[in-house]
């Protein structure tokens, strides 16, 4: 595997330019399910070691919230959307009123199914504007969700899909509603074999790494 860190700045900018085309269609997806003006922050785009991943997201034993799927297609990948248990009893309450207790992080069988419905429509829009951005075809399983640390969550979609590469596109943004925040990570973990064919269609010269 060629080392593809640091990337230059013109690498950057093509990396960024498909996170925030993407991360503005999540608002916009976002914005229509809880029928609120959603902003956005400018999002924060590079590319990590898959092994970074759980320290991105506040270290291995940081409880999670973690809906992952496997994109199929041009690219097969696996894609994950993880936030932190505090951001999603925030994202639920712009939804719903939920039931389940704060101070031990619980989530009922509702609560996981409307939080494993908000990330399906938002990895939705995130894959379906990479695919428009790079005219590729992808499709994407049906999404799972899990609560545990972040350590454990990701061991169990790497279980779930048996495919992994070495590097992930990390997308990380925040939402606002108000003065409401809800702060969320997506992670696009090409296989091996799909990674050179991703960076060439994006117009990164692959071969200098």
């Amino acid at each position: 595997m060629k080392n593809i860190d640091p990337l230059d700045e013109k690498h950057f900018q093509v990396l960024f330019d498909v996170g925030n085309f993407c991360s503005i269609n999540a608002a916009v997806a976002l914005s229509k399910l809880i029928q609120k003006k959603i902003d956005m922050k400018v999002p924060q785009v590079k590319m990590i070691p898959m092994d970074g991943i759980a320290d991105l997201v506040g270290g291995p034993e940081k409880v999670v919230v973690c809906v992952f799927l496997r994109v199929i297609g041009d690219i097969p990948s696996n894609m994950y959307f993880i936030i932190s248990s505090e951001s999603a009893k925030n994202l639920l309450r712009r939804v719903m009123n939920p039931t389940s207790e704060d101070k031990d992080n619980l989530f009922n069988d509702y609560e996981l199914s409307t939080l494993n419905e908000i990330g399906n429509i938002l990895m939705g829009s995130y894959l379906s504007s990479l695919a428009d951005f790079t005219r590729l075809k992808m499709q994407a399983s049906v999404p799972t969700i899990a609560i545990d640390m972040a350590g454990a969550v990701l061991t169990y979609g790497l279980l779930e899909f048996g495919h992994i590469g070495d590097y992930a596109l990390t997308i990380d943004t925040a939402f606002f509603e108000g003065d409401h925040e809800v702060s969320g990570h997506f992670f696009l973990v090409p296989d091996p074999d799909s990674l050179e064919k991703l960076f060439h269609v994006l117009g990164v010269p692959f071969d200098d790494y």
